[in-house]
């Protein structure tokens, strides 16, 4: 196992850390609480021997079993190979205390006196204003203060110039946690947001890099693709392969549902040491990102130049959201993340038509006629239509 420094600190990481969001179930749903212990006990504790130090978890994964389990599994001195984080669910916390009542929780479920790294769960602008406004950072350094945190963190979903204000916005720091891979260099904190908190000395640790399990089962024509290549990987290993290969990382994060991924990711993080990326070899995955984009049902680009809309709809993310649904055929993530992340307001269905986003596109999209067919497909799950090609 390679390690890398974590951030400014003296502690190195293993460069593959364990995601339990997806820990192996008994129903073959992926988050379900529905979790198979003993496979997940085996998977854990053969990541710890194996060389992996970082354990990332949160008070809702598994529908709220992920710490509790983790606690068990960690048991037989195995919590001292590894530093664990967990994180506040910032959307819950409706006044200060709650977070002292989240975080003690916490500690029971997980067996432990200290969490080497607590973040703030999910912070886009909206909730780091709820932090804020709740003081919620001065309960968090008494936490740090009194021993039972390590560290505060915080793991993000929104757009690069919101991120950048939640860096600047607090000087303790220590880490974020974003989603990366080669698909979202200019999605989310994208790689703007990876350099620029790596530079502030934050550690940098990336979720999703296969966003979902869709990396690592493209459509056939990627699939064919990759196949054609003349070194033959999978497309999971060119993902990490090529994450690998980014400035600014300290640890990727894999959600893991099986030994035998682990066992794959494994010999893919020893690969990494002794194989760099040719030219030939990132061209390949240019090409990959270059064809998902293809796929795209709507030639939006991001720029914004659609903002604000005077309704409040956030267009550019409903856009977003709705070609990664039809890029990777990815039926759950877009659609929860619709519902989770977004405000009502901010939906879709919160367009009135009235025309003045698209006086200002330069793609000349016509997001009057568009958003009622983003929220039919993501908010009340239709089918969408297909692209016109």
């Amino acid at each position: 196992m390679l390690y890398r420094r974590f951030g400014s600190t003296d502690w190195e990481v293993s460069i593959l850390g364990f995601g339990c969001m997806r820990l192996p179930t008994t129903d073959g749903i992926p988050i379900s609480e529905n979790v198979n212990l003993d496979e997940a006990a085996a998977m854990i504790r053969k990541a710890v021997e194996q060389g992996i130090n970082y354990l990332d978890t949160a008070y809702t994964y598994h529908n709220g079993r992920s710490e509790s389990i983790l606690g068990e599994i960690l048991g037989e001195g195995y919590r001292e190979k590894v530093r664990l984080a967990t994180k506040c669910p910032v959307w819950l916390v409706e006044e200060p205390g709650d977070f002292d009542r989240f975080l003690d929780e916490q500690l029971g479920r997980l067996r432990v006196g200290h969490i080497d790294y607590y973040l703030f769960h999910g912070l886009n602008r909206r909730r780091w204003e709820d932090v804020k406004r709740l003081g919620l950072l001065s309960r968090a350094e008494k936490a740090l203060a009194d021993g039972r945190i390590g560290g505060i963190g915080f793991s993000f979903h929104d757009h690069f110039q919101a991120f950048r204000e939640i860096v600047d916005g607090y000087d303790g720091w220590c880490m974020c946690q974003i989603q990366y891979n080669y698909m979202d260099v200019d999605n989310q904190a994208g790689t703007r947001g990876l350099r620029y908190a790596a530079e502030k000395g934050l550690a940098v640790v990336v979720m999703e890099p296969l966003l979902g399990g869709n990396l690592a089962r493209p459509p056939r024509e990627i699939a064919e693709l990759f196949e054609s290549f003349p070194v033959k990987r999978t497309p999971a290993e060119w993902a990490l392969l090529w994450l690998w290969e980014q400035p600014g990382i300290s640890t990727v994060l894999s959600g893991m549902s099986t030994m035998r991924q682990l066992e794959e990711n494994l010999r893919t993080a020893e690969l990494s040491g002794r194989h760099r990326l040719s030219d030939d070899e990132l061209g390949l995955i240019e090409e990959a990102r270059h064809r998902f984009l293809e796929r795209a049902a709507v030639p939006c680009t991001g720029c914004g130049y659609c903002k604000p809309c005077p309704n409040g709809v956030d267009i550019t993310e409903n856009i977003s959201l709705y070609n990664s649904l039809v890029m990777y055929d990815d039926q759950l993530t877009p659609r929860f993340r619709y519902h989770r992340f977004l405000l009502e307001g901010e939906r879709a269905s919160a367009c009135t038509g009235c025309g003045e986003c698209e006086d200002k596109c330069p793609q000349g999209i016509k997001v009057g006629e568009l958003m009622p067919e983003v929220h039919a497909v993501l908010g009340e799950g239709k089918a969408p239509t297909p692209p016109a090609r």
